[in-house]
């Protein structure tokens, strides 16, 4: 459960009255102020939050004991109480001494941008793999703030069995208890690998085309999902609405079967507890045959989040030009003023790797079926095959396994013209 979503040991629960600071000038960002802070204020709101004021506070000289100098640490402090918030926001990374710091001056409880991601997938993680991960994540951010000088770490106690060895701290204890779940969870993922890799090898086996829709979070990949599948996964205006990897079948253009797989959105400052975390779920996109770049072209911010989401797949070992090829899905479309999308869409058009569509219109959907069925045909070469008309197993694999553009019966034999993949062709004789 989220921590938030109970009251924990500083009389936070969801719904609560939040403040958000915005530590300015830490790092080049292709963002303004104000559009980190919208974002920051959904991702305040997807955990439940009630956003009461937000500060964009320029940093210079960072502060080792608060991030913050003197001064906006009041000014924070001051807007917390006058708006009776009982929890802010840092929009930003924070070690552990800074946060203990912050939350001693302004007396109230203090959470960053990490912990604040960390807050939405522990409450939206559905499945018993999803909730694995991100405790990991929790345990793994959670570690390094055992320093917090509250009074029950700072006891000393016997040692009786496992509850550790004599003069052993509570928080030597606490940290030992996290170590060892920690290996737990980790020995239990590796196994979730193990037999997602079995699952993958099977589907290659098959063989079945496996298309992954990757992007931003909120670019609208699950509504894509659900328009090309006809699915009814969770498709909400809400950042992370989608955790758990979903998959389902589809038909494409002369490609009778292919699995098309639902991530996770991404985020900038992704945390690095979450990608390693989700490493196992991420290998799907690894193993894709295509990638879907899904992206929220009207969102004024769109070329950042394509940057952002092109650094989290190179984390994971995927980059242009590098492995299966990845074709950017300019989503929202109807969002735009006519004048904008009509240029817009004109500009994909000009574009081999572009489509643009408007999932929830379903508009350019299509067009954007033709373009995946071609890139995966692509390499495909016309072959002429000469098979009985009786051999209905022979006839239907071609049909599932490339596309039939011409067929021809004489004397109980079927000529069957087909576009096959060198791959499959092999496969084929093989039979």
């Amino acid at each position: 459960m989220s921590a938030l979503n109970r009251e924990n040991d500083d009389g936070v629960r969801r719904g609560a009255r939040a403040v958000i600071a915005l530590p300015d000038g830490l790092a080049d960002s292709l963002r303004s102020a104000n559009a980190r802070l919208e974002e920051a204020t959904g991702l305040a709101e997807a955990i439940g939050l009630d956003v009461v004021d937000r500060l964009a506070l320029r940093i210079r000289d960072p502060k080792p004991s608060t991030l913050f100098g003197s001064g906006q640490v009041d000014a924070i402090g001051r807007a917390a109480r006058m708006a009776e918030a009982q929890l802010i926001v840092v929009d930003g990374p924070l070690s552990p001494i800074q946060q203990r710091n912050l939350e001693t001056e302004t007396g109230a409880k203090v959470i960053d941008r990490t912990g604040l991601i960390l807050e939405i997938f522990g409450e939206r993680a559905a499945t018993a793999e999803g909730r694995l991960q991100v405790e990991l994540a929790h345990l793994d951010y959670q570690a390094g703030r055992l320093v917090r000088s509250w009074t029950h770490l700072e006891r000393q106690r016997g040692g009786f069995g496992f509850l550790g060895g004599p003069g052993e701290t509570q928080i030597e204890a606490d940290r030992r208890l996290i170590r060892d779940r920690m290996a737990k969870i980790r020995r239990e993922l590796e196994q979730v690998r193990k037999t997602r890799g079995l699952h993958r090898n099977r589907r290659q086996r098959a063989p079945w085309p496996v298309i992954a829709l990757v992007g931003y979070t909120n670019a609208g990949k699950s509504t894509l999902f659900n328009r090309m599948t006809g699915a009814d996964v969770m498709a909400e205006d809400l950042l992370f609405a989608t955790l758990d990897p979903t998959m389902r079948q589809i038909s494409l253009p002369g490609i009778d079967k292919a699995i098309l797989s639902d991530t996770v959105g991404f985020v900038s400052d992704l945390p690095t507890q979450l990608v390693a975390a989700f490493r196992a779920t991420l290998e799907e996109v690894t193993a894709a045959d295509l990638i879907l770049h899904v992206r929220d072209i009207a969102h004024p911010d769109s070329d950042a989040q394509a940057n952002d989401v092109s650094e989290v797949l190179a984390e994971i070992g995927i980059e242009a030009g590098k492995g299966a090829p990845i074709l950017e899905v300019w989503n929202k479309t109807d969002l735009l003023p006519p004048e904008e999308a009509a240029a817009l869409n004109a500009q994909a058009e000009r574009r081999a790797d572009v489509v643009s569509i408007s999932a929830l219109s379903g508009e350019g959907v299509d067009q954007l079926k033709r373009a995946v069925a071609d890139l995966l045909n692509k390499g495909n070469v016309l072959r002429s095959v000469t098979v009985d008309a009786a051999d209905g197993a022979a006839i239907a694999w071609l049909h599932s396994r490339g596309e039939v553009v011409g067929t021809e019966e004489k004397d109980g034999k079927l000529a069957i013209d087909v576009r096959l993949s060198d791959a499959e062709w092999n496969r084929f004789q093989a039979r």
